[in-house]
């Protein structure tokens, strides 16, 4: 593993925006980034939205309804996303970083295990099934790519969102699979909202990937990114 710093990490942040415009926001961003490019660390949320993986099965949606579904090129199966879950994208130059998809994968649960533990709340990882659970219910998914050494893609965490699209699913292509949010697992007045539950996983990630755990202010994700990709 390298000892060697890695570079200035960046975050942005947005409030809701379409699957398909971040995901061609985050590929664009990995093709065109260099060796000196920042990593990225993209906090936001999605419209309702199925997102099929490389190699998901069409048989796991069940019932999908007015929902869109999107074919992806993260890895695993289907999942949703929507309103009231915190998406994090991480746009990571590995080979800088020195690890491999593995650590990479063991590192980001390891973060959000951290945050549950930090509510009072054990979650636990499957090496077989990534993601995070909490008594056998997922609590966050991991969907990840990797392209020319670097990372994008990344975690969904449910806070408070509606659970029954859920139900439309056989989640990342397990069936009966139970899903949880953070709203259900807290004592009642426990703040989940989404700022402060960012704020406290952005800490988490930094201090798992090495990065300087003082908290710097997001930004806007930069200007034309998004809106290029629209155009094209």
């Amino acid at each position: 593993m390298s000892t060697a710093a890695p570079a200035q990490l960046q975050v942005w942040r947005s409030e809701r925006i379409d699957y398909l415009s971040a995901w061609r926001a985050q590929r664009h961003y990995t093709d065109t980034r260099g060796p000196a490019s920042p990593d990225v660390l993209w906090w936001l949320e999605h419209d309702a939205v199925f997102t099929q993986g490389q190699a998901g099965k069409p048989e796991h949606l069940l019932d999908p309804g007015p929902v869109p579904v999107l074919q992806s090129d993260r890895g695993g199966q289907v999942t949703w996303h929507g309103p009231g879950q915190l998406v994090g994208y991480l746009l990571l130059d590995l080979r800088r970083l020195g690890i491999g998809v593995r650590e990479l994968v063991d590192r980001i649960e390891g973060a959000v295990i951290g945050l549950l533990a930090g509510y009072g709340i054990e979650g636990r990882a499957r090496r077989e099934a990534p993601g995070v659970y909490v008594d056998g219910a997922k609590i966050a998914s991991l969907g990840l790519r990797v392209r020319k050494g670097c990372s994008y893609h990344g975690l969904s965490l449910n806070l408070a969102p509606d659970l029954s699209g859920f139900s439309r699913i056989n989640p990342c292509g397990m069936a009966g699979l139970a899903v949880t949010r953070l709203a259900d697992l807290v004592p009642p007045g426990t703040d989940v909202s989404r700022g402060v539950v960012e704020r406290l996983l952005d800490a988490e990630l930094r201090r798992a990937f090495g990065y300087d755990p003082a908290l710097m202010p997001a930004q806007d994700v930069p200007s034309g990114l998004i809106d290029e990709q629209h155009a094209g």
